[in-house]
């Protein structure tokens, strides 16, 4: 819309330009005109006469189409300079369209007639070097998460093998031994169970060709439903939690989504939470608007990486180890999975809090 604004913008200023153009070449022609009329006439005359007196006589008696056809020559130029000045300058917006594809800091400079045009290509070429830094920033922390994480896969695989095996080939292992093979081999392959959903998460993310299917579902219960179900983590972890919503709250949304956000929230709560503290979550409405905020006791987040929180395969602690970390998507996926809801979701610090708030049109 903006576009076709300036688009139109810029017909009515080519269109007074050249109505102004005619306007000033009317005048001074005639001014010309009246020049040589007042101060040239007899000269031009006996001149006339003197080559063709023909066309002397003739141009005597058609005196008002002598004037109309000088009229007409003089604006013809004037129309044709001006039509050409603009040809130009949109063969120059031709050729500058080859510079936006390149990956340089290089302005795009144009005439004046076409300065419009000029600020749109700046514009463009600097969404599309922005676009492809991002995307290529991407593929490498991508490429790099694939290679850890192929890494951190033949740890837990090596080590259900060896317990399994010493299962196998130990006839006589006591009961205790084998139930504490069985728990580490457990433990294990639970953990590729996790990295082979961070696989899934990192080669599939593209949240925006997944149908969003709406139906009425009822918030408070989701909320409820997820605080229940993380119990032993938050046992595990030395936390709690301590969840504060109405009794029923509808809204029309995508339950299996939802909750896969609320998962990620809750989950990025646990792994950053300090120990022996309580994670809050709580639902309000306001002005007909349902605010969900998760916030937990944790270490304060610079400024500067609260505003890469939801970039895709971005980890707040570059320090945690492959046991806690994930592949960087869960934020991002919620962020994607609020906004098809037509949604915001931010992040703040809030005195040693970290708190996330979650707003959706009811």
């Amino acid at each position: 819309m903006k576009l076709k604004n300036e688009i139109a913008k810029e017909k009515i200023k080519l269109s007074l330009s050249l109505l102004g153009n005619i306007i000033i070449a009317f005048i001074v022609s005639m001014v010309v005109y009246f020049i040589m009329a007042l101060f040239f006439e007899s000269f031009l005359s006996e001149l006339v006469a003197h080559l063709n007196y023909d066309l002397y006589t003739w141009i005597v008696y058609n005196r008002n189409i002598v004037i109309i056809i000088y009229i007409a020559i003089v604006l013809s130029i004037i129309i044709y300079r001006f039509i050409s000045k603009y040809v130009d300058a949109m063969q120059e917006v031709y050729k500058s369209l080859d510079t936006i594809l390149q990956e340089d800091n290089q302005t795009i400079k144009l005439p004046s007639e076409v300065s419009m045009f000029s600020n749109k290509l700046n514009e463009i070429k600097s969404d599309y070097i922005f676009a492809k830094q991002s995307e290529k920033e991407a593929e490498e922390k991508k490429n790099d998460l694939i290679m850890y994480m192929a890494h951190d896969l033949k740890n837990p695989l090596t080590s259900i093998i060896g317990y399994l095996t010493l299962m196998h080939d130990e006839k006589n292992i006591s009961k205790k031994t084998q139930d504490k093979y069985i728990k580490i081999a457990l433990d294990k392959a639970l953990r590729v169970e996790e990295l082979t959903n961070q696989f899934f998460d990192i080669t599939r993310y593209n949240l925006h060709s997944m149908p969003i299917n709406k139906t009425e579902i009822n918030i408070s219960f989701l909320l409820k439903q997820l605080v229940d179900e993380y119990y032993p983590v938050y046992k595990k972890k030395q936390l709690k939690c301590e969840l504060t919503v109405p009794d029923k709250v509808m809204y029309n949304g995508d339950g299996d989504k939802l909750a896969r956000a609320f998962d990620n929230l809750l989950k990025n709560a646990i792994n950053y939470s300090i120990k022996n503290t309580t994670i809050y979550i709580s639902l309000t409405i306001k002005n007909n608007k349902i605010i969900i905020r998760f916030k937990n006791k944790s270490e304060k987040i610079p400024e500067y990486k609260l505003d890469k929180m939801f970039d895709k395969f971005y980890r707040g602690d570059d320090s945690r180890s492959s046991i806690t970390g994930g592949a960087g998507l869960g934020l991002a996926i919620t962020k994607e999975i609020i906004e098809l809801h037509g949604g915001t979701i931010n992040v703040k610090n809030d005195d040693g809090f970290i708190e996330f708030n979650i707003e959706l049109k009811k």
